[in-house]
C-alpha cells in the first residue's frame, strides 16, 4: 500500500472510529489532519479550527460541538486555578491538567462512538534546561497529549500578548526547540511509531527583537525539526502573510480578543496560509 492510499485509509478510520484492532496514537491522529489540510484533501474553507480547553468540562463541550482538534490553553488552566499567566502553575500542574483535559476527551469519544480529538498541549518554556524540557514532553505523552508548545519566553514567561516579555537567546531558543524535537523521537522510539507528541514551536522575538528576527526564529525551529510553528502577537495583515510565505509546514494563528493580532475570518487566515486557529477566550 503506498503512502497517498495509506494516509488515506487511516483518515477513513478515524472517520468512522475504526482502527484495525489498533488505536492510532494522538499524535499521528494530529499528524494525518494537519496533513489532510495543507495538501487540500481536507474539504473546508477554513483552517483546523482548535477552541481552547483548561479541564474536563470545557474539553468535552468542545469535543462535544464536532470540533476536529483542541488547544489546552496555559492562560486558561492558570486562570481556572485562580492566577495571572504569568507561570505561576507548575510542570505536574499542567500535566495533570492535561490528563483531566485528555480523559474528557476520551469519556466524550466512547459517548460519540468515534476517535478521541487530538489536543496539543501548552508545554510553557519547558520548565528548565534541555533535561527539563524532554521531561516535559515525555509527561505530556504520557498525559496522551497530540501536541505540545514550547516557546522561547525566559522563564517565567508571561502571556504572549502583554508588555514586558524576554526571550532567550536565539541559540539557546534553537537548543530548546531541539531537546523536544529529539524527545519526541525518542518516545517514538519507546513506544512506537506516531507515539511522540508533535513539537509546536513558539516565538515570542517579534516583540523584542523584530519581526525579521523572529521569522529567523521560525526557521530554525523547522530546520531543528519542529512539526509547527508559532509566531506570537504579530501587528498586522502584512506581517500574517509574509510570515505564511516565509515559513514551511503547518502554522498557528492566535485569535485572542483585545490582543496584539487583528482578529480575521477564519476563510482569510486560510487563504493567508495558515494551517491552525485557535480560541482561547472564544
Amino acid at each position: 500500500m503506498n503512502f497517498v492510499l495509506q494516509r488515506s485509509f487511516l483518515l477513513s478510520a478515524l472517520a468512522f472510529g475504526v482502527t484495525t484492532g489498533l488505536a492510532i496514537p494522538a499524535p499521528k491522529r494530529l499528524q494525518l489532519l494537519l496533513e489532510s489540510e495543507m495538501d487540500g484533501t481536507r474539504q473546508s474553507e477554513m483552517p483546523i479550527l482548535l477552541p481552547c480547553c483548561y479541564d474536563g468540562l470545557t474539553a468535552r463541550l468542545v469535543a462535544r460541538s464536532g470540533f476536529e482538534a483542541t488547544f489546552m490553553t496555559g492562560f486558561g488552566v492558570s486562570a481556572v486555578n485562580g492566577y495571572p499567566d504569568t507561570q505561576l502553575v507548575s510542570y505536574g500542574e499542567m500535566q495533570n491538567a492535561a490528563s483531566i483535559v485528555a480523559e474528557g476527551l476520551s469519556s466524550t469519544s466512547l459517548e460519540m462512538n468515534r476517535p478521541p480529538i487530538p489536543c496539543i498541549a501548552d508545554g510553557d518554556t519547558g520548565y528548565g534546561n534541555a533535561v527539563n524540557v524532554k521531561r516535559t514532553v515525555f509527561g505530556y505523552a504520557r498525559a496522551d497529549m497530540a501536541g505540545i508548545m514550547i516557546e522561547d519566553q525566559v522563564a517565567p514567561k508571561r502571556c504572549g500578548h502583554v508588555a514586558g516579555k524576554s526571550v532567550i537567546s536565539f541559540d539557546e531558543a534553537v537548543q530548546r526547540v531541539k531537546a523536544a524535537c529529539d524527545a519526541r523521537d525518542e518516545y517514538s522510539s519507546q513506544f512506537g511509531e506516531g507515539s511522540g507528541p508533535l513539537i509546536l514551536a513558539r516565538t515570542d522575538a517579534l516583540k523584542t527583537d523584530g519581526f525579521d528576527a523572529a521569522i529567523e526564529r521560525c526557521l530554525a525551529f523547522r530546520e531543528a525539526g519542529c512539526d509547527m510553528t508559532f509566531l506570537e502577537a504579530p501587528e498586522s495583515r502584512e506581517q500574517m502573510e509574509e510570515y505564511c510565505r516565509r515559513v514551511s509546514g503547518a502554522k498557528l494563528a492566535n485569535m485572542l480578543e483585545q490582543g496584539s493580532t487583528p482578529i480575521l475570518p477564519p476563510q482569510e487566515l486560510k487563504r493567508m496560509g495558515y494551517t491552525m486557529a485557535a480560541y482561547p477566550l472564544t
